[in-house]
């Protein structure tokens, strides 16, 4: 995950601007490349997490796709993806409460 979330920030700073003129579809893009960068690397602490809390992992999981999916797609024109981005924040959010309640003493 982390490795894709490296090549599609890549592509959007480099091969995305010859395509996509649009200062707002570029940032969207770079949002979604952020927090797709910014998650794997959540998804990491939670593989080594000592409680491996899988919810909090498949919440990540399933974040990134929705939440930074739906932004690479709407950068690249696809149309009506937008009301899927909410739903892929609200799984990252809920993946860090996931966390943090297995990172809970006792």
């Amino acid at each position: 995950m982390g490795a894709l979330a490296v090549l599609l920030g890549a592509f959007g700073a480099h091969g995305l601007k010859a395509v996509v003129d649009d200062p707002a579809l570029l940032s969207a893009w770079k949002t979604g490349a952020q927090y797709h960068l910014v998650h794997s690397l959540a998804l990491l602490a939670t593989a080594a997490h000592p409680r491996q809390p899988r919810a909090a992992g498949w919440l990540f999981a399933v974040g990134v796709v929705l939440f930074s999916g739906s932004l690479y797609a709407i950068a690249l024109g696809v149309q009506g993806v937008g009301v899927i981005t909410p739903l892929g924040g609200l799984a990252l959010t809920a993946g860090w409460v996931s966390l943090a309640w297995a990172s809970r003493p006792g």
